[in-house]
């Protein structure tokens, strides 16, 4: 059994929600950060301070489960304590730097603030209703560099102003994903290109919090009426 397989059949087993975050330390999440290629005593942007998991923004890169899972739901508490800025959830991660020599093979649920919710292809793909109107000609669409990897979301008003509490599920089952934001339904594809990987925080920019990280083993998404 592959390593990374490991923790999807682990996990599949249980019955109550896991933590990815012990509140202590980054005991089963390792960084990735370019800018340390070169400066190999540049500190990680990914810490834990005051029983909170900090991201800050600079130096630019990842914080990812050093596991693997599939068919879960990902609750997620968050806020951008300060400044708003730009942050995501990667799921599905794989291959490292795939994209711009950063961002790892994923789909990105976007944490950017006034943006919560969108899909970002990273050589992976994904389809939503009304994919032209929200995404754009058909013919711009690709996951790699220069093509059109957005996919907006349903709606740009469910977050909570800026230092409050913000609650993100994202449920991954099969090749689906469905996304919401604060209780509100703001994403909902389908046929994605992976059906697994590596959950992934971003620093890209902007210091944002986070207090829960819940994964929970599920079998079929919730409806989202």
């Amino acid at each position: 059994m592959k390593p990374l397989l490991i923790a999807a059949v682990f996990l599949a087993q249980q019955q109550q929600p896991y933590s990815l975050f012990n509140g202590r330390d980054l005991t089963g999440w390792h960084a990735d950060f370019p800018a340390a290629d070169s400066n190999v005593r540049l500190r990680s942007p990914f810490l834990v301070r005051k029983g909170l998991l900090v991201s800050l923004g600079e130096p630019r890169g990842h914080l990812l489960t050093d596991s693997s899972y599939r068919d879960y739901r990902l609750e997620v508490e968050y806020r951008f304590a300060a400044t708003p800025g730009n942050a995501g959830v990667l799921v599905h991660a794989s291959t490292p730097r795939a994209l711009y020599r950063m961002f790892p093979r994923s789909i990105e649920v976007q944490m950017e603030h006034g943006n919560a919710g969108d899909f970002w292809c990273i050589v992976e793909d994904i389809r939503v209703p009304d994919m032209e109107q929200r995404r754009g000609p058909p013919a711009q669409w690709g996951t790699t560099e220069g093509k059109a990897r957005r996919i907006l979301n349903l709606t740009d008003d469910s977050e909570k102003p800026v230092g409050e509490w913000n609650t993100m599920v994202i449920e991954a089952v099969g090749r689906a994903i469905r996304v919401w934001v604060n209780g509100d339904l703001v994403n909902d594809g389908t046929d994605a290109t992976a059906d697994h990987g590596q959950i992934a925080l971003q620093s890209e920019g902007s210091e944002v919090e986070f207090r829960k990280l819940l994964l929970t083993s599920i079998s079929r998404l919730t409806d989202p009426r």
